[in-house]
């Protein structure tokens, strides 16, 4: 065990009687050697003799949730012969935005013992040069300090002092009976405001998720966060019932408009705005026929021209045509507010980004805007710096915003984006919140994403109420805005996830997922154990696993038989209308069988393959890596060969599908590659693993694939052949 004598005299406490935090906290890293034998809890252990080593590459990182807000004394760190010659120790309360508390570039392994000054929960040593070929490996990282008390991490504990919670803006401005509210943006330089009927108004929302038909039903839990506004992202015909509940609330209604590219890169359809004149004309009229509509309706709030289709248009262009057509389309953009502001004199006009990047063509181009909006989620800390830097002479609203999203955290250890656990998520919406308050007279406020339902790979993600239950952010947020929760049944706290053995899961055979979960109102706790599939096959949607319960908040688990990086998840839920929900990655991998494969490097053929799409010829599926496969060409039937060079006797075969499986086949062997017996016939195959035990001699095996599991054609990543 590691004593107390890394301690380094003439040292000087900066707060008094430090105590050891860290040993037993989740940790995580940004890669393993060995999730069995180093993982990144072992550096976080008390003992000596086991170590956290990452992989062999720059930069990397490991990481502890110390449970608490702390004041941090010291850091020590026992480095085993691989260690960092340059590194930083940063500390968070989010896991997002990290202060640096001590940085060296001389690093010189051994123990170091490190007199560090900074407030947060967690602690993160981040490594930019290892000292050798080797990654960087640690016996042991010891955090010491104070604990702070309450733990803003928790964002709905009612005794955190925390300032951000009592700074919610401007008082609410009921929406009148009929007729439409005069909203405009008021002062210059820096003292902006915005106000409804004149009165000053901060925005505070959400944006929309439920069908507008459902409105009604959901329009009072969003009220009872504070919440006086949603945003869309399209206005059409059924929008009025959605205005129409929001009013009843004094709930006002951001209304959208979708310009093509919407969605940021990868979204919508290729507009070239500075030739098409049709969808110029054809969606400028549509836009003013809905202004024309709903002007008067008293829960409208804005319109809001487009989203993210500046940062879209880079996926439709490049070099000069990208710069052109971002003007252009920042042009038609001011285009429209200027109709606008004709038709309907009451209502400010605004367009969306998903960056800052997008304001300077809006500030050339599009100068009829009454104000800016920005989308930001893990970077909305970082909005004041951008605007100060452009000197973009308007006030803004945050339009979405949140937790970070999965193309801002780092990767977990199965390489997969590693998300955010409830109590950050919750802590997220505080942060951002406090981030725009902050920026005084310039951030009108926000429109948190998302006040969904769904309860998908998204919908965990990003939403407050997936299956109509709240989560810790619903119950955050309100804090923020000012209502009182200390009264309120809050959601069960999931403050640990562990998945043993997380990155090598056995197809189809049962795997163990642990959970700390406590409610701080005791009330039972019901679990419930998901899957998702999203980055093997992109399914959103999230499915009921086979799982027993073993133990409290222990679960044995059946895993899919399809390869990959799977995520599970554990809802906890109260009865009383809250869920906790935690994630963790798994990765599914083809379950060893013992003996010699006599199929590894044979001669491989088949009826066909796909040479269009990549390396998918028949030698992938007997090369031994999984990561390789053949694919052959789209059609009903098919087949695939190994000459093993001799006749082999074997006894056992192992197919490993991709997506594109056989669900009827016969396995076929031969002596001469001409003469075909019979094996096994395979009818009603489902994908994932085929273990057959099989006994077979011949010099030739064959696939004789006769009915597809899919629309496409047949796939293998290998095709071992055993001798047991």
């Amino acid at each position: 065990m590691l004593g107390s004598t890394l301690v380094v005299a003439g040292a000087t406490a900066a707060h008094a009687a430090p105590v050891l935090l860290s040993q037993g906290r989740p940790a995580t890293a940004s890669s393993v050697e060995s999730a069995d034998y180093t993982p990144a809890r072992a550096a976080f252990d008390g003992d000596l003799t086991t170590r956290w080593s990452s992989a062999f590459r720059d930069p990397q990182w490991l990481q502890v949730d110390l449970e608490q807000r702390a004041a941090l004394d010291r850091v020590e760190l026992v480095w085993e012969g691989a260690y960092a010659t340059a590194y930083q120790v940063q500390v968070s309360d989010d896991a997002a935005s990290w202060t640096t508390v001590h940085s060296t570039t001389s690093g010189d392994g051994g123990t170091d013992v490190l007199d560090v000054d900074g407030t947060g929960r967690y602690v993160r040593l981040l490594s930019t040069a290892r000292s050798g070929g080797y990654g960087n490996s640690l016996w042991e990282m010891r955090v010491l300090g104070t604990p702070a008390g309450t733990d803003p991490t928790d964002p709905t504990d009612p005794t955190d002092p925390d300032p951000a919670y009592v700074d919610p803006g401007h008082p609410n401005v009921p929406v009148r009976d009929s007729g439409p509210s005069r909203v405009e943006v008021v002062g210059s330089d820096g003292a902006w405001d915005l106000q409804v009927d004149g009165r000053p108004f901060t925005v505070r929302g959400f944006t929309w998720g439920p069908s507008f038909s459902a409105a009604e039903h959901y329009m009072g839990p969003l009220a009872a966060t504070g919440a006086n506004t949603i945003r869309t992202w399209g206005t059409g015909a059924d929008t009025v019932q959605l205005l129409d509940a929001a009013a009843a609330r004094d709930v006002r209604v951001v209304m959208g408009f979708w310009l093509l590219p919407g969605g940021g890169p990868g979204s919508g359809g290729c507009i070239d705005y500075r030739t098409d004149a049709a969808y110029r004309s054809t969606t400028k009229a549509d836009i003013l026929r809905w202004v024309e509509q709903y002007k008067g309706h008293p829960g409208v709030l804005m319109w809001n021209i487009g989203n993210e289709a500046i940062l879209g248009l880079q996926n439709c262009f490049s070099g000069t045509d990208l710069e052109q057509v971002r003007h252009a389309y920042a042009a038609f953009v001011n285009e429209v507010s200027v109709a606008i502001h004709a038709v309907d004199p009451n209502h400010p006009t605004t367009n969306t980004d998903a960056w800052a990047g997008a304001w300077p063509y809006l500030k050339a181009s599009a100068p009829d805007l009454d104000l800016l909006s920005i989308n930001a989620y893990g970077d909305v800390c970082n909005i004041r710096e951008s605007w100060e830097a452009g000197d973009y002479g308007k006030p803004y609203i945050l339009t979405e915003g949140g937790a970070a999203g999965e193309w801002e955290v780092p990767d977990d250890e199965n390489g997969v984006p590693d998300e955010p656990s409830d109590l950050e998520k919750g802590a997220a919406y505080v942060s951002s919140w406090r981030c725009i308050r902050e920026h005084e007279g310039v951030g009108l406020g926000a429109t948190f994403f998302h006040f969904g339902t769904e309860g998908d790979f998204g919908g965990v993600w990003f939403n407050v109420l997936p299956g109509d239950n709240k989560r810790l952010g619903y119950y955050a947020i309100a804090r923020a805005w000012g209502v009182d929760t200390s009264a309120m049944n809050t959601p069960p706290r999931i403050t640990a996830m562990r998945v043993p053995g997380a990155t090598s899961v056995d197809a189809g055979r049962t795997f163990t997922v642990e959970v700390d979960v406590t409610d701080p109102d005791g009330d039972p706790v019901e679990h419930h154990v998901m899957l998702n599939s999203k980055y093997v096959n992109n399914a959103g949607g999230i499915a009921e696993a086979r799982f027993t319960r073993t133990g409290p908040g222990r679960f044995e688990v059946t895993a899919p038989q399809l390869l990959g990086v799977w995520k599970v998840y554990v809802f906890a839920e109260d009865g009383r209308g809250n869920v906790g929900v935690e994630t963790r990655s798994f990765r599914v991998v083809a379950p060893a069988v013992p003996g010699t494969n006599v199929a590894l490097g044979a001669s491989a053929s088949a009826s066909s393959f796909d040479p269009w799409n990549g390396d998918f010829s028949p030698a992938r599926a007997v090369d031994g890596d999984p990561a390789t496969r053949w694919a052959s060409q789209w059609g009903p039937t098919a087949w695939y060969q190994l000459d093993l060079g001799s006749v082999q006797s074997f006894d056992h075969l192992q197919l490993v599908w991709e997506a594109a499986f056989a669900r009827s086949y016969t396995v076929q062997t031969s002596d001469d590659g001409t003469t075909w017996r019979t094996l096994r016939t395979v009818t009603g195959g489902d994908g994932g693993i085929d273990g057959l035990d099989v006994a077979g001699r011949g010099r030739y095996v064959r696939l004789d694939l006769t009915e597809r599991g899919t629309d496409w054609g047949f796939s293998l990543y290998e095709l071992g052949v055993y001798r047991r």
